[in-house]
């Protein structure tokens, strides 16, 4: 019912003031990107952050308080209502650096970082969240707090990926930035199987080809299976050139060239490297068909592109959707057929997708030695990839004919994505999935979510936030509320 469009700090701190004061409840938007919707709440009072979105590149930044305890270091300071492909544009395209943000160019900064924050490159980058060096944020009391290593450490640590909207309304972050490769690129296929035995025998080639030649921080994004024996492929790479992708493929594609009678090509082979500084340039990619599309607003900024097949993604009714951490260990010889057999089986039911990027095992000591340092399930450290199944329908509004949500459609995919989600569920040892890509109805959330870090979190909520101002499902201290957040169930 009532908004406040922020412009600066002090209107977030005026916000969370007034709403302590009249004991409203309060939600926070910035990029709008929430799977769980914890960016909108009926009867709530909503703090939008999205005009707040300056972005300033440093080629040498000391976190406050940290002056003789740390060196300067390069890095990005945003708002937080900025949105990554403004980030990438400033970073990349304008200044020729890399700073790991989120895949979608329209996720918000501030969202993603405290999820924990993977991208298409996190294999080699680590976590986004890792890469913080500070972050400007408002309690629930409306002080206007700085949390770096130096300065509220323990608030530092809760926002690295102990999710949004629990621990206060961060207003601005500052964030690493790292070397650019000289090339990103692209590899895009989808095949089918003439059988269900060529299926699992191709399940079992591209595991072990993943294993052999892309478990490296080179390699990320998606390999998913799907009903129909449908094996799609969709995946990007940094730092190798294009003919060093190609080879890399090579003994794959000619595997498959050598059984035609049990493998079609359903979308060609297609692999593309393009120089790493024209990957968010919006210019260079206007210029590409089909790549991406332009904010139609009038008086909107030449730069305001995004993803054309996020398109679909705006407004749409999830049906279903679940995740879960899958160790490295999965790979291992004598544990690939198990895995490709789940995999498989899981297939039956409904697609299934290995994000390879969000899991970190692959990638370079230092990434994973940051994330350590972070609210995260320690899950994440050894996992090679998150795995994904979800389904969804059209926007739709109850009460508007022709427009409105298909319940039975929606239980019989929920019902589908269970089953092959259980078809994984009986190889793994822990409960673990990522916060910002997971079962809206998951039942073991702080657990699954943090893990062991679950504690030391909900002391941090119990610090800065006694009272429970800050209120989003299946947050840190949500348990004590209602569903709707309204009200208190038991007393801290």
């Amino acid at each position: 019912m009532y908004a406040v469009a922020a412009q600066r700090t002090e209107d977030v701190a005026a916000a969370v003031n007034f709403a302590r004061k009249h004991n409203l409840r309060v939600v926070v938007k910035g990029g709008g990107h929430s799977y769980q919707g914890t960016s909108n709440a009926a009867d709530s009072l909503l703090i939008g952050t999205r005009r707040m979105n300056a972005v300033t590149v440093h080629d040498g930044f000391i976190g406050a308080g940290c002056t003789g305890r740390h060196e300067p270091q390069q890095a990005v300071t945003a708002e937080a209502g900025a949105i990554w492909g403004q980030v990438y544009d400033a970073v990349t395209t304008k200044a020729g650096r890399y700073v790991q943000g989120g895949g979608c160019l329209t996720v918000g900064v501030a969202g993603l970082i405290q999820s924990g924050g993977f991208g298409s490159f996190s294999k080699a980058y680590g976590m986004g969240a890792a890469s913080l060096v500070e972050a400007e944020l408002v309690t629930a009391d409306g002080a206007v707090r700085i949390a770096n290593a130096c300065t509220n450490p323990d608030l530092f640590w809760g926002i690295k990926g102990g999710g949004g909207g629990s621990l206060g309304i961060v207003t601005r972050l500052t964030l690493r930035t790292h070397t650019l490769p000289d090339f990103f690129g692209a590899v895009n296929m989808t095949i089918k199987a003439t059988s269900d035995a060529a299926f699992r025998l191709l399940i079992g080639r591209i595991l072990s080809f993943y294993s052999e030649s892309l478990l490296n921080p080179h390699w990320g994004e998606q390999i998913a299976f799907r009903p129909g024996d449908i094996l799609a492929i969709a995946m990007v790479f940094q730092g190798l050139d294009q003919q060093q992708a190609e080879t890399i493929w090579r003994p794959f594609l000619d595997w498959l060239a050598g059984a035609p009678q049990d493998f079609s090509m359903v979308s060609a082979p297609w692999i593309v490297a393009v120089p790493a500084r024209r990957f968010w340039d919006p210019g260079f990619l206007k210029g590409v068909p089909g790549v991406v599309l332009a904010d139609d607003r009038p008086g909107a900024p030449e730069a305001n592109v995004f993803w054309a097949g996020n398109l679909g993604e705006a407004g749409q009714v999830l049906h279903g959707y679940q995740s879960a951490w899958l160790p490295v260990s999965l790979l291992q010889p004598d544990r690939q057929e198990a895995l490709g057999d789940a995999l498989f089986a899981a297939s039956r039911h409904w697609g299934v997708s290995l994000h390879v990027n969000k899991g970190l095992a692959g990638g370079p000591p230092d990434a994973i030695a940051t994330a350590k340092d972070t609210a995260m399930n320690p899950a994440v450290l050894d996992a090679f990839a998150l795995i994904i199944s979800g389904a969804e329908g059209p926007p739709a509004y109850p009460g508007i004919p022709g427009h409105e949500p298909d319940p039975s459609a929606a239980r019989e995919h929920a019902e589908a994505i269970d089953r092959a989600m259980n078809e994984i569920r009986t190889l793994l040892p822990r409960v673990g999935s990522y916060v910002a890509e997971s079962d809206f109805f998951e039942p073991a959330w702080q657990k699954s979510f943090w893990g062991s870090n679950y504690a030391r979190l909900l002391a941090v909520k119990e610090k800065y936030d006694p009272d429970g101002l800050f209120f989003v499902h299946h947050g840190v201290g949500s348990e004590l509320w209602s569903a709707d957040g309204f009200t208190r169930l038991a007393a801290r």
